[in-house]
């Protein structure tokens, strides 16, 4: 898949415009800068010593018609000196270049991370994972190839193409002129097919690719298949996909032979007409020796190879100067005030009284749709306070809101009396913690996860939380216990074991605001009754907000909020909402009770 995307990087228009964007990348060498400047002389100097071998190897060929032996021993010297000569910069300015890149994009990659975290919900709420993953890795890696080896590539290149031609006009002007009309065109009508004969092959790598889709669903779905005895439907459909790749490849190969017939016809035709005009130049005394005719081949034959090859180079820096700018994009979007040296910052503890006054809310990407409208109540140290309400009426809003992970359109929030805003970000959610339906655990061990509630937890901390949450004696049973790698996402726990390392989080963290946002919805009945026994335990001493979905959950609440359409249209206890005459409450509570 990624080879996929890489494949697949938009190119840039190169202009001055993209390309100053592009070179803001220096920023981030930092104090590596000088490796790449260094690069580059040891770039220039492989170069010149490329285009001093032709020469040599005609002075060489020269030594048969002289019959000089002696001078062919001091070429030849100097050829193998050239050679190591050429060996040695090419080190030098491979490792330099590999070093001011790798450098560079840790800086990058740890610049692009660092913005990432800090992004508010909003940025996320409009964005996908995956095509974020995709700038962190295919972009990333399009920089590396273009900075380690692509830039050096095009430039020495370039730098051959121009010697190449300023050698062979010395040698002899009609001859270069004759290569000019001829090798150019032939090597860019070489790079035109070639490209064309690669996106051909894409197609019928794509073609696979959809094949291998029909076998994973049919392979993955095969209860299905044979439930409804579809084998022969479905044989089929893979059937007519592999006729399609093989009429897709048969082409291709079609092609690839046109491509082999016309580089054997004209490439080497070429190479040919060349040796054959210099040779009827040298005949008439035009060119000096069959050495210099010689020289005049490697140089064309040089050129050549740089012609098909820089034009590669320049689409692989457009793909990396497109790249640059998708990864400038996310480095300049605005981060939420975090300071992310925790060390340096102690959370002040908050008391935790909550007031909603007059909110409304829309979200940024949905701006017709009002959320929240005029929505006003109150939460006091301590108080249970539950907020209920048919799907979509905007309960879970309300701790995004109060967490701060959005802004409110109008009205305001309160925290013991203080505008949240006026609140340091970190020490605000520093005093709050969430308890979800749907709990997200890190691929680490059962500890790191219920530590990351509080990072410099002690072992007894991490203890005495579990044993509250109620996971104390299910952790215990797992022969790595507190050890025990929990999987991606917290896969290999259940979901009751699950809420309840995420309850001991909570704990750990001891905040004055507590979240619990449809925390026990989704568990059977007997995960349910451990959970709410460790949800009494940790809502014990601090101000609760308790989205729910299963009334039962939420009868000791001291105030029930119904939200409806955005609004609280009822509030008080579970009884005075009982005896309300056609309330909401009432209505959801006798459809829960009577299908229970």
């Amino acid at each position: 898949m990624a080879r996929f995307q890489e494949n697949d990087l938009p190119k840039a228009k190169l202009d001055s415009n993209s390309l100053q964007k592009a070179l803001r990348i220096f920023k981030y060498a930092k104090n590596h800068k000088w490796k790449f400047f260094l690069g580059l002389i040891f770039l220039l100097l492989t170069s010149a010593t490329a285009l001093a071998f032709p020469k040599l190897m005609g002075m060489l060929v020269d030594c048969v018609t002289n019959k000089d032996l002696g001078k062919a021993n001091e070429i030849a010297l100097a050829l193998m000196g050239i050679l190591t000569l050429q060996a040695i910069f090419s080190f030098f300015r491979i490792s330099l270049f590999v070093n001011f890149t790798e450098n560079s994009l840790s800086n990058i990659r740890f610049a692009l991370y660092e913005n990432l975290v800090k992004l508010p919900m909003s940025f996320y709420s409009q964005k996908r994972v995956g095509e974020l993953n995709s700038r962190i890795s295919a972009d990333i890696s399009q920089l590396q190839d273009t900075f380690t080896t692509t830039i050096a590539e095009f430039l020495r290149q370039f730098i051959l193409i121009i010697g190449g031609f300023v050698i062979l006009g010395s040698i002899s002007p009609k001859l270069t002129l004759m290569m000019l009309a001829i090798v150019p065109v032939v090597a860019v009508a070489a790079v035109i097919f070639g490209r064309f004969i690669r996106k051909y092959g894409k197609k019928t790598q794509d073609k696979v690719a959809e094949s291998q889709v029909i076998v994973e669903e049919t392979l993955q779905g095969i209860s299905n298949v044979k439930a409804f005895a579809n084998e022969w439907y479905e044989i089929q459909r893979y059937k007519n996909k592999i006729r399609e790749i093989v009429k897709i490849a048969i082409k291709g190969g079609q092609y690839r032979g046109y491509f082999a017939s016309f580089i054997i016809l004209c490439l080497f035709g070429c190479v040919v007409a060349v040796v054959w005009y210099g040779i009827t130049l040298t005949i008439r005394g035009e060119v000096e020796g069959v050495g210099d005719l010689i020289s005049f081949v490697l140089y064309t034959t040089f050129i050549g190879a740089s012609f098909g090859g820089i034009a590669e180079m320049y689409a692989q820096i457009q793909k990396a100067v497109g790249a640059t700018e998708r990864v400038f994009e996310l480095l300049e979007e605005t981060p939420e005030a975090i300071n992310a040296n925790a060390k340096t910052h102690s959370i002040e503890k908050i008391k935790g009284n909550v007031t909603f006054k007059n909110v409304a809310f829309h979200y940024p990407s949905r701006k017709e749709v009002q959320v929240l409208k005029d929505v006003n109540f109150s939460a006091e140290f301590g108080q249970k306070i539950a907020i209920v309400g048919p799907s979509g009426a905007g309960k879970s809003t309300i701790s995004s809101l109060l967490l701060r992970f959005y802004d409110i359109t109008s009205g305001e929030i309160l925290v013991d009396g203080k505008n949240i805003h006026d609140y340091d970000l970190e020490n605000l959610r520093g005093n709050m913690s969430i308890v979800p339906q749907d709990v997200i655990l890190f691929g680490g061990t059962i500890r790191e996860n219920i530590a990351y509630g509080k990072p410099d937890a002690s072992d007894e901390e991490i203890m005495a939380a579990a044993k509250q949450a109620n996971a104390f004696n299910f952790i215990e049973g797992f022969p790595e216990k507190f050890e025990t790698l929990v999987g991606e996402r917290g896969v290999k726990l259940s979901g009751g074991q699950r809420q309840r390392i995420a309850i001991a989080r909570a704990l750990l963290k001891n905040p004055s605001i507590l979240i619990l946002d449809e925390a026990t919805s989704s568990l059977d009945s007997e995960s349910e009754k451990l959970v709410q026994e460790a949800l009494e335990v940790l809502m014990e001493g601090r101000t609760s907000i308790i989205i729910a979905h299963r009334l039962s959950t939420i009868r000791n609440a001291d105030k029930i909020l119904v939200l409806d359409n955005g609004k609280i249209s009822e509030e008080g206890t579970h009884q005075e909402l009982i005896n309300l005459e056609n309330g909401i409450y009432k209505n959801l509570s006798n459809l829960q009770f009577s299908n229970s």
